[in-house]
């Protein structure tokens, strides 16, 4: 594995610690912590006798910013690393132009003050949409470094039932990464001080859309779940050794997000269990990304050969 590769790989994961800092900055309340300025925060290129609530978002600020700069960098390199052609390079400006709008995003949430208390349906639309350009994000960054390492380059068009199976399986888990934004939101907004009580007002008519709407993620993630250990079995048809490593990762996380999600309903969504149910979900994009290259590059197999053929008739 060549510098690059490394350096791609080191981007990657800065940006999911990034990420996973932006959730304590929404569990925490903390997203007014700035007030509404943006990219100044409280009218102040540093904060002077901050609260705790500043100094957790303008960490956040500060954290993302190193992070844009790299993946600016990370697509320098690979324009002077690599050829003209190369899939490195389109993945690279693709990660690029995706962490920009990234921090437009970001940027809009503080300026229109969709954080803090703010329960608007407004601020839902918001956060699903963040989490779903996050993703988009960390997926382009792992087939950078993916092509960097020397993977395989891939077609997505006329790829038949393969095709489709990764397009459903991957907006399968957009969707359960975006209602689990919503379903996050709601654990924030409107606490709840027993596991009783959080299902009365899930249940409830009368409760407000936010939290009514915390049923629906843990159906979506069953479903796009499913739908992702499914496609781990796929590589019986295929040659890819590395469909089937990707595979069994991919498969290893669909059951730990089970997991986490049961704990993090359970404990009443803490903070810290927020966070390690959203590393989850970014690892197991992160892994399914990877599954969906190897399976897109893989060869299908050919039939094996019986091992018996009858003679043929005499005339």
């Amino acid at each position: 594995m060549d510098r690059l590769a490394r350096f791609a790989w080191l981007v990657l994961g800065c940006n999911v610690a990034v990420i996973v800092w932006g959730a304590v900055v929404r569990a925490t309340g903390s997203g007014a912590g700035c007030g509404s300025h943006w990219p100044l925060c409280n009218g102040e290129v540093v904060p002077r006798a901050p609260r705790i609530e500043t100094i957790i978002e303008f960490s956040h600020r500060v954290t993302s910013g190193i992070a844009l700069i790299l993946v600016v960098a990370l697509a320098g390199a690979a324009f002077l690393r690599r050829p003209a052609g190369d899939p490195t390079r389109k993945a690279a400006v693709a990660s690029a132009l995706l962490m920009l709008s990234e921090a437009a995003v970001g940027a809009a949430l503080v300026l229109f003050r969709l954080v803090a208390d703010n329960q608007s349906m407004a601020r839902a639309m918001f956060m699903a949409t963040h989490l779903v350009n996050t993703f988009f994000l960390l997926g382009a960054l792992t087939l950078t470094a993916h092509f960097a390492a020397g993977g395989a380059p891939f077609r997505v068009r006329h790829r038949g039932w393969l095709g489709v199976a990764l397009a459903c399986g991957a907006l399968g888990l957009l969707l359960s990464g975006a209602s689990g934004a919503v379903a996050a939101l709601g654990d924030t907004l409107f606490p709840s001080t027993s596991l009783t009580q959080a299902l009365r007002h899930d249940l409830s008519a009368t409760g407000h859309l936010l939290i009514r709407l915390r049923l629906l993620h843990p159906a979506i993630a069953v479903t796009a779940g499913l739908l992702t250990l499914l496609l781990t079995l796929a590589p019986a048809v295929y040659h890819s050794a590395g469909w089937e490593r990707w595979g069994r990762g991919t498969a290893g996380l669909v059951f730990a997000q089970w997991i986490s999600g049961l704990a993090n309903v359970a404990l009443l969504a803490p903070v810290w269990m927020q966070i390690v149910h959203l590393l989850v979900a970014d690892l197991l994009w992160i892994a399914f990304v990877m599954l969906a290259a190897a399976a897109l590059a893989a060869e299908k197999r050919e039939a094996p050969a019986p091992l018996y053929e009858a003679p043929a008739t005499p005339p």
